[in-house]
């Protein structure tokens, strides 16, 4: 194992030990098989390469100060990874065979998760992929399921600090009777002319509107929406074309906790100056609050600090998944 310095971590990645990796065919999914192997050898004509037929999941491993091993609401990833791999017609990947292959495969690389007190976790990267040679448009006969991980340290080294952000005009995200609420590869490969362009003005993240009218706010382009209003209320928007995030199911979950009002609605680019935080949530980042978001001439500030309610909730998810706080959701899976 090459030593890593656990406190110079950023979110890239790192070889570790190995991978897990499982085949479907005829119907039927194989034994999983962990390999060091971190290259993978499939047909020139592979659905995945023309077609697209791919999608992912993101999830942690972290370490608790006991020296314990938890992994963060799997049981969610599972039931994403499916959905999505039924939009894109691929097989259903059994809840028993993801923990399964999660737990696997973490256990398999137990020194590369970063210490407790570190501010890093090890991130595990779900892959499914159709592999058959298919030139006609049409679904793959066999399907490959790869889980690879990696330590990483906080997205943001910086640490929780307010980021401005674009409001995008130029670009979608995803149309109205699309992908935009399944994760498939093809969602992020269109948002990566969006980030250039808002990274190019000077912004660190671009939000992204409904693509019919351009009216209402959908989401960042790697994160969900949160707005806390003026009276303390939690605010998400409620839209087709988003992706469900794990992260803001468990925020406003916790928001509940602490008698926070939540409203799951559309919200428009007017509710805006309505909101006295703004962030963006998502397994990576957990929250990343908005000092300012811009649209044209207009824009909205929401301060040079992390406001309190989305600084309690950060705190309050960090300290579960850390094993900090109780884990009165039954959220963690105990690897050991």
């Amino acid at each position: 194992m090459p030593e890593i310095d656990w406190n110079k971590l950023g979110f890239e990645y790192v070889p570790t030990k190995s991978n897990i990796r499982y085949t479907h065919r005829d119907g039927v999914w194989s034994e999983g098989r962990l390999t060091s192997s971190q290259t993978i050898d499939i047909h020139i004509a592979a659905t995945c390469l023309h077609y697209g037929q791919t999608c992912f999941e993101g999830l942690k491993a972290f370490k608790r100060k006991d020296g314990g091993v938890h992994v963060f609401r799997p049981w969610e990833n599972a039931a994403r990874i499916s959905a999505s791999s039924a939009r894109l017609l691929g097989p259903e990947i059994p809840e028993s065979l993801f923990i399964e292959a999660v737990s696997k495969v973490v256990s398999d690389n137990i020194d590369y998760i970063p210490p407790y007190g570190s501010g890093g976790a090890l991130y595990i990267r779900p892959i499914l992929m159709g592999i058959s040679p298919t030139i006609g448009i049409s679904p793959s006969d066999e399907y490959e399921l790869m889980i690879l991980v990696t330590p990483v340290g906080p997205y943001y080294k910086s640490g929780v600090k307010p980021v401005d952000a674009l409001i995008m005009d130029d670009y979608d995200r995803a149309a109205p009777l699309g992908t935009g609420n399944v994760k498939i590869s093809a969602n992020y490969a269109a948002s990566l002319a969006s980030i250039k362009a808002a990274k190019e003005r000077g912004f660190t993240i671009s939000l992204f509107l409904d693509a019919k009218e351009h009216r209402h706010v959908e989401e960042f382009g790697t994160s969900n929406f949160i707005g806390i209003t003026k009276e303390g209320t939690y605010v998400t928007p409620d839209s087709p074309s988003i992706l469900p995030s794990i992260t803001n199911k468990s925020l406003m979950t916790l928001a509940e906790d602490c008698g926070v009002p939540i409203e799951c609605r559309p919200v428009l680019v007017e509710d805006l100056p309505t909101f006295k935080e703004v962030g963006a949530c998502g397994t990576a980042v957990v929250i990343t609050p908005i000092r300012k978001l811009v649209r044209g001439d207009r824009e909205w500030f929401y301060g040079d600090e992390c406001g309190e309610t989305l600084k309690r909730l950060y705190d309050e998810m960090t300290g579960i998944q850390t094993g900090d706080i109780e884990d009165r959701h039954g959220w963690l899976l105990n690897i050991n």
